[in-house]
């Protein structure tokens, strides 16, 4: 199996997250978005993709994963999530503080120390943001999720994940007590800003703004 450098990895784990819930090519500015680059760097970057035989250019329509590149996105995945939990469950870092770390960690190579980490963790199905962690074979264990603001007056749900991972908002939800497996019951839908008051099981009443419960996911 050849080696990939850390750039192309990012690459493959970039197209997947954005392939992930279509099942349409992904456009290069979208890739060029994701992973901080140039147009031009990343027409050279999929072209040595291509050669690897990871992806599926074809110019003015975009780019896909072949089942290789899949694979081999999916294992990065693996690892980057599987990081997560341990910087979190065992190392105590907050979960607005990890996903920087677990990119470096993210790109280790040894196998053998994925799967005694994996059995170390108890090998978790989630990560810390509540994104699935595929397992070992690269299958992928999904959810059905409801977005807090898709749920109505009355409705109760549990907080399963977020949407959106970034510091700022898991600083907010932090703030407001509200993690993975927090109960939620919709108490108000504010009709002018589609704001929502909420309790959560603290018996806490909450307004959070449309935003906020754009990203908040429940079942």
């Amino acid at each position: 199996m050849t080696e990939l450098t850390v750039t192309e990895e990012n690459y493959i784990k970039a197209i997947f997250h954005l392939s992930e819930d279509v099942e349409k090519s992904v456009a290069t500015n979208e890739i060029a978005a994701q992973v901080n680059a140039t147009a031009a760097s990343v027409s050279d970057m999929l072209k040595k993709l291509q050669q690897k035989k990871l992806i599926i250019y074809e110019k003015y329509y975009g780019v896909r994963l072949t089942v290789e590149g899949h694979k081999r996105a999916v294992a990065v995945v693996r690892k980057h999530r599987l990081w997560e939990v341990f910087l979190v469950d065992k190392l105590g870092y907050s979960w607005d503080k990890i996903h920087d770390l677990a990119e470096q960690l993210e790109h280790i190579r040894s196998e053998e120390l994925i799967e005694r980490l994996d059995n170390f963790l108890g090998n978790p199905k989630f990560d810390p943001h509540g994104d699935p962690i595929p397992d070992s074979t690269g299958k992928i264990h999904s959810v059905k999720h409801v977005l807090l603001s898709k749920m109505k007056v009355s409705a109760k749900g549990k907080v399963t994940g977020v949407k959106d991972s970034s510091a700022k908002l898991l600083q907010h939800l932090s703030a407001l007590s509200i993690k993975l497996g927090t109960a939620i019951e919709v108490l108000e839908i504010i009709e002018f800003d589609g704001s929502m008051v909420i309790r959560t099981d603290e018996k806490k009443k909450i307004t959070i703004s449309k935003q906020v419960a754009e990203n908040i996911l429940t079942a």
